[in-house]
């Protein structure tokens, strides 16, 4: 994943007339031969933005605003780009491990400026997709373990540990709530081992 922010000095149209305060948006997309077999670019075939890609730019622009006051910016948007280079399984999780990062330096970047009255950022974020594998809880699945979990789910928690999103379904058959409480916790660990190579990443 390539994962970068961009500082727009301007802020969406329906938010005029507020009360101060910044926008924080992603746009995610997967370059033409992340994957097998080819994915023509957003747009080439005359068609909108496919739902999966929407519905992944939805999830990551939440989980990122997750982790920041907004009231604290200046009137800008911050637009939080994520590209897929190759894909493997859990690319919609990597985005969010890599944009919460991107987005630290670029409110460090703002700092620097003395654009920012107060530091914004509540939190890191982070992300670990969660299988259903030989009825155990699998964490990080690459495609091939993806295709074949009986569950698949994609957990975002914060810094605490506290959760921000659940994501996930059955892929052949229902499975019990005890199974998703397991694979809710083997994701909330393996999110604080995220958490570790972030913070180490930043130096903080």
């Amino acid at each position: 994943m390539l994962c970068t922010v961009g500082i727009q000095d301007q802020v969406p149209k329906w938010m005029y007339n507020r009360q101060g305060g910044g926008w924080l948006t992603a746009e995610y997309s997967m370059l033409p031969n992340a994957g097998n077999p080819r994915k023509p670019r957003d747009g080439r075939t005359g068609r909108p933005v496919d739902g999966r890609t929407l519905e992944i730019q939805r999830l990551i622009g939440r989980a990122l605003r997750c982790a920041v006051d907004l009231k604290q910016l200046p009137e800008v948007t911050m637009w939080v780009d994520c590209d897929v280079l190759q894909a493997d399984g859990g690319t919609r999780t990597t985005s969010i491990n890599g944009a919460i990062v991107a987005l630290y330096d670029a409110l460090l970047y703002m700092e620097e400026q003395k654009r920012l009255p107060k530091w914004p950022m509540r939190g890191l974020v982070s992300a670990i997709s969660v299988g259903l594998k030989d009825d155990a809880p699998l964490v990080d699945l690459d495609y091939h373990e993806d295709s074949a979990a009986e569950a698949d789910l994609n957990v975002i928690c914060s810094s605490d540990g506290k959760l921000i999103e659940v994501q996930g379904a059955a892929e052949k058959a229902p499975f019990t709530v005890e199974r998703f409480h397991e694979m809710v916790a083997a994701g909330q660990r393996s999110c604080e081992s995220v958490d570790k190579l972030q913070r180490q990443a930043l130096g903080i």
